[in-house]
């Protein structure tokens, strides 16, 4: 208990001193910035909806690449997981499984998107596969670690039948993780969502083109209206990934 206080001070105290360095205890400098978030709120009220057909194209669009992003990731990221699981293959195969993820990981989106659009030009192709490449890295990752966790106990009951690696990864592996597996798998599709929306940024589709136009140009009620469309579909996304959960998670009650 004393430990757990004194770690939790210094964590504490560490937070307050990095805040100050950051300039969240300025009170003039917070003054300034409400006051300025207030004349933004001002200036986009009330959104525009004229833009609601232009806009929802290129939302269809975002929605598009955040799909088949989302499930090409995944559908890489399996392989690469379980190569990473340290508890079912040797080190220096996982150790290179996970080097890969974490260099994977490392890039940001938008700059996964970037070299995409050097590689195939521009247009929403580029920002699919740079969500695709993202995913791979966050979901082996993740992956990779759940199946680590998986009961001692369970692989080697089954391994002791003889069971190879591939029939461990379908019987075993796959099963006890098939909960979280799908909601990670929902989560990215939230988070892609949201990240796809600044691809355009970079020339690679979706929203993020007119959101730059609408920056650019200070339409900032303009700008409302598209933030509410991205608002309208991570809402809609959330109730989805909710329907799916309780419809195909596998129940943990005995």
């Amino acid at each position: 208990m004393k430990r757990t206080s004194l770690v939790t001070t210094i964590v504490a105290l560490l937070l307050v001193v990095v805040l100050g360095q950051l300039g969240f205890f300025d009170g003039a400098r917070i003054m300034r910035g409400l006051r300025n978030l207030g004349i933004l709120a001002s200036d986009m009220l009330p959104p525009d909806i004229g833009v609601l057909p232009v806009a929802g194209h290129a939302l269809w669009e975002t929605v598009q690449m955040s799909f088949a992003g989302t499930l090409l990731g995944f559908i890489a990221s399996l392989p690469l997981s379980i190569l990473g699981t340290r508890n079912l293959f040797p080190p220096l195969l996982s150790g290179i499984a996970r080097f890969v993820a974490a260099g994977i990981r490392t890039i940001p989106v938008l700059l996964w998107a970037i070299i995409f659009v050097i590689l195939v030009g521009l247009g929403p192709l580029a920002g699919t596969l740079g969500l695709a490449a993202y995913t791979v890295g966050y979901l082996a990752k993740i992956y990779a670690d759940l199946f680590e966790g998986t009961d001692p106990e369970i692989i080697e009951a089954v391994g002791s039948t003889g069971a190879s690696k591939l029939h461990l990864v379908r019987f075993v592996f796959l099963p006890e993780g098939a909960n979280a597996i799908l909601t990670q798998l929902l989560f990215m599709l939230e988070y892609n969502i949201r990240g796809a929306s600044i691809l355009g940024f970079v020339g690679a589709g979706g929203l993020g083109f007119i959101m730059q136009v609408y920056l650019q140009t200070l339409e900032y009620q303009r700008l409302a209206t598209v933030l509410l469309l991205i608002l309208a579909v991570v809402l809609a996304m959330d109730g989805v990934s909710a329907w799916l959960r309780k419809r195909f998670l596998l129940s943990t009650q005995t």
